[in-house]
């Protein structure tokens, strides 16, 4: 089969990145996008695409990769996978869609690449954005990529701290909708009383102090995406006009009889076990397989082999942005060697507090000892106050504790009656805000409302 010159034609002016390779991975064409997008300096006609695209010597099913062209030649069918590919601006996650052509004998003769960057993921350390090279957050990644450019709603499942805004944030990123708001429902905050009317909005006179007609979260979100975080504590009488909204893509302000259109994608969240919620009558069995369509489990940090590193190099920037810190290498090895239950968040608190104790430039071990230490004395029991394990490593040169810990081997029933023991006695010497105290005991604001909530404890937001 010769490559015809209409088909040459054809792929240059497309404007995402394509090349046409032959069997033995040949690049025979590259249009201009693909030439401007990873290879401005540099011919690649004749070249492998495995070497142009990863600076492998064989191709990617022989260097532990997945190959779009050895899949293709096992299905006879398109395929797509999520490859992190080297540009002149380093390495970056590209979506991959790859066609087969056969010949006049229908065999398997030539592909054709087309090229996604995945502009909100990074595979290097970066301001802003997603970062890891793992293969569960490849796995995290490629999901995103294939549900970002539907409409179906999608539930973030995975424990706290693991970056389920930032993934809905990905998602919303990576859609049609990306020029849109993405507006954020924090389901954990919202007491019951207000929950539907900063939901959907109300109608002046509707309640006694409503003044004046007011648009809800809903309506806000119109043309983007409606973030509902820990949607596992929406009332269940709420749940009931969600579920209206989500079928028929319609609700009502409060105090109004007319039905109003919501132009939304839903993206959810929670960190609670849903399904078990439905099973004992706490979660509404339909607005789960509504809210479900797509579900995507995020993976603990301590499943996310070698990431540690890469994100304490971006985190450290986002801390500190007015200096130049760096991580001595004794220092991303301690740090890598935590179980890190807090996950994220907790690695990024811990970096925060390495940096306020570190004078210099340079984070050195030492300087992460004592920020473990100074996490684990606001632990009981080796129970962090975000209900995570310290990641305090026997061999830091830290400065002791003040107070003895409880064994490991304590009695794990009885961990939540001692952590909550523990914020009890916090609150009774705290004269601030909420945000305050988050702060002293290193957790989100978030987080301490729900443990306040099981306290039967309130305190002003600011």
């Amino acid at each position: 089969m010769t490559v015809l010159p209409e088909l040459v034609s054809y792929l240059e002016g497309l404007p995402e990145p394509h090349i046409l390779f032959d069997r033995q991975y040949r690049i025979l064409a590259a249009n201009a996008a693909y030439r401007r997008q990873f290879s401005p300096q540099g011919g690649v006609m004749g070249r492998t695409c495995y070497e142009v695209s990863h600076h492998f010597s064989v191709p990617c099913d022989q260097a532990g990769e997945s190959c779009p062209l050895a899949r293709s030649r096992e299905s006879g069918q398109r395929e797509r996978v999520l490859h992190l590919h080297h540009t002149p601006q380093g390495e970056a996650y590209v979506d991959i869609e790859l066609v087969p052509l056969r010949d006049a004998a229908g065999e398997l003769a030539y592909f054709i690449e087309k090229m996604a960057p995945l502009r909100v993921a990074q595979g290097e350390p970066a301001v802003q954005g997603l970062i890891g090279r793992s293969p569960a957050f490849q796995r995290l990644l490629e999901l995103v990529a294939r549900v970002a450019p539907s409409s179906a709603s999608v539930l973030l499942l995975g424990e706290s701290g693991t970056g389920k805004e930032l993934v809905a944030r990905a998602v919303h990123e990576a859609s049609a909708r990306s020029a849109g708001p993405l507006v954020v429902v924090d389901c954990a905050s919202l007491p019951e009383a207000l929950f539907e009317n900063e939901l959907f909005g109300h109608e002046r006179g509707a309640f006694t102090g409503a003044n004046a007609n007011r648009a809800g979260l809903v309506e806000s979100a119109s043309g983007g995406t409606l973030f509902l975080d820990e949607v596992g504590d929406i009332p269940l009488a709420i749940q009931v006009k969600l579920l209206r909204l989500l079928e028929s893509g319609t609700y009502r302000r409060v105090g109004s009889t007319e039905l109003r259109h919501a132009d939304i994608r839903v993206v959810a969240a929670t960190h609670r076990d849903l399904a078990g919620m439905v099973a004992a009558g706490r979660f509404r069995e339909d607005l789960f397989f509504r809210l479900s369509v797509f579900p995507i489990r995020l993976p603990a940090l301590r499943d996310r082999a070698g990431d540690v590193r890469l994100l304490a190099i971006a985190l450290l920037a986002r801390v500190a942005p007015q200096r130049r810190l760096t991580l001595a290498a004794h220092a991303l090895d301690l740090l890598a060697r935590q179980p890190f239950p807090g996950n994220v968040r907790e690695l990024r608190n811990l970096l925060e507090r390495a940096a306020l104790l570190c004078d210099g430039s340079v984070i050195e071990r030492n300087h992460v000892g004592a920020a473990l230490a100074m996490g684990a004395v606001g632990a009981v029991g080796g129970v962090m106050a975000d209900g995570g394990t310290s990641g305090l490593a026997a061999e830091s040169r830290a400065a002791p504790l003040p107070a003895p810990m409880p064994t490991a081997d304590a009695a794990p029933a009885s961990l939540r009656s001692i952590e909550q023991a523990a914020l009890a006695a916090q609150l009774r010497d705290h004269r601030g805000s909420r945000a305050a105290l988050a702060r002293q005991l290193g957790i989100s604001e978030r987080s301490l409302y729900r443990k306040l909530r099981e306290l039967g404890q309130t305190l002003p937001e600011a």
